[in-house]
């Protein structure tokens, strides 16, 4: 059987986050393996060009990141007790980001959650899940809502 010691596990931080929380840990705890929690806000360097300072994304971009901080320190608290798990939050993409971070880190497997989004929606916004499954080089394990 293949290896797995070191788990990217993705979040958002929605209600589901901690569902795929359950699996990850469930998962490390039985291969005695290490959990990356990994949370990416937005970069929101898209909206440079409109008529709002450069200047004041960045300090936006940074209030963003210094909750999701906070959050994940909650967040590994109260869903990762049993096994040796830290986050990670990152900014950019998310697709682009949790692979990058996963080759950059030696990971032996991603989970993560699904959304589910149909129709317009999913057109509209594509599917972070989907791309990380047809380009990660690695095992992705992904949790329906």
């Amino acid at each position: 059987m293949a290896e797995v010691k070191k788990i990217l596990c993705a979040v958002d931080f929605s209600d589901m986050s901690s569902k795929v929380a359950d699996y990850a840990q469930t998962i490390a705890k039985s291969m005695n393996s290490s959990v990356k929690v990994v949370y990416v806000a937005p970069s929101l360097s898209q909206y440079v060009g409109f008529h709002v300072p450069p200047t004041s994304i960045e300090n936006f971009v940074g209030e963003i990141v210094s909750g999701a901080e906070k959050t994940m320190d909650i967040f590994i608290q109260e869903n990762f007790s049993e096994i040796d798990a830290t986050g990670q939050v990152l900014t950019g993409y998310a697709a682009e980001e949790i692979l990058k971070y996963a080759d950059q880190e030696n990971m032996d497997m991603i989970i993560m959650g699904t959304h589910g989004r149909k129709g317009i929606d999913r057109v509209l916004f594509g599917s972070v899940a989907e791309k990380i499954v047809k380009s990660a080089p690695i095992p992705v394990l992904t949790i329906r809502p």
